[in-house]
């Protein structure tokens, strides 16, 4: 295998502390599925450039929410997928979370449209009359009209159960959720709407405050403990996530 075709295969898990020994299952899921994977830093990122970023967020994470800060955040990692997932005490793989990306607020327009432009969300927009959903506590007027100028009508929820009735009236083509709403997470929001398949496979995006407060990462923390149903996903379980994002 060349050095170049070994990084497109190569994935870094983060928010685990090493030597805590967390990463282990999470490691074997990842070979088994024929990936390199390797335990990092997140201070190595702008010289390493792996394929994806599997991160922990768990209330277990070595401040997983603030290593996703630090790569949105910045210009030169942002763009690298970000797969979060919920690790044990022990390093269980218990939940994932796969969402189409994140965008910090306030919202930069040019990389949201070169985003949605390289995931070819903007195409169909000249041909079709599509709708997008934004949905947040405080409507984010900025993202609205940067969406609108793309060629969408925009739908706004500003509560997860709002959204849910919304999206049954007006099936939307792609949505952007704050990570916390009122009601609900980013990510429950997310697992209801997979229940239904008007909506199940819908992107989602998911906006981030620039900054966060510790008590708000654990909170959010402790928020996605609640959607864990499963002791451990299966290899198979865990697989199956990654490999509809390929």
């Amino acid at each position: 295998m060349t050095d170049n075709s070994t990084r497109r295969r190569e994935l870094w898990i983060l928010g685990v502390t090493p030597g805590s020994g967390r990463e282990e299952i999470l490691s074997s899921y990842l070979e088994a599925g024929g990936y390199i994977c390797r335990l990092e830093r997140c201070e190595n990122l702008e010289a390493g450039k792996p394929l994806g970023i599997v991160l922990d967020i768990s209330p277990f994470s070595a401040d997983g929410w603030g290593v996703l800060l630090q790569i949105k955040n910045s210009p030169i990692t942002r763009n690298i997928p970000v797969l979060p997932v919920f690790l044990s005490e022990k390093g269980k793989v218990g939940g994932v979370f796969p969402v189409a990306g994140f965008f910090t607020l306030p919202i930069d327009e040019q990389c949201l449209q070169d985003r949605l432009a390289v995931y070819g969300l903007t195409e169909e927009a000249e041909t079709w009359d599509l709708q997008s959903m934004v949905v947040s506590r405080s409507g984010e007027e900025k993202l609205s009209k940067a969406v609108e100028l793309l060629g969408f009508e925009v739908i706004k929820g500003y509560t997860g159960k709002e959204a849910l009735a919304l999206s049954s009236i007006h099936p939307v083509y792609m949505m952007f959720c704050s990570q916390m709403l009122s009601d609900m997470s980013a990510f429950e929001l997310q697992e209801r709407f997979r229940l239904y398949p008007y909506s199940s496979n819908t992107p989602m995006f998911v906006l981030l405050k620039e900054e966060m407060k510790e008590g708000e990462k654990l909170a959010l923390s402790r928020e996605i403990a609640h959607l864990i149903r499963k002791k451990q996903l299966s290899c198979e379980e865990f697989l199956g996530y990654l490999r509809r994002r390929d």
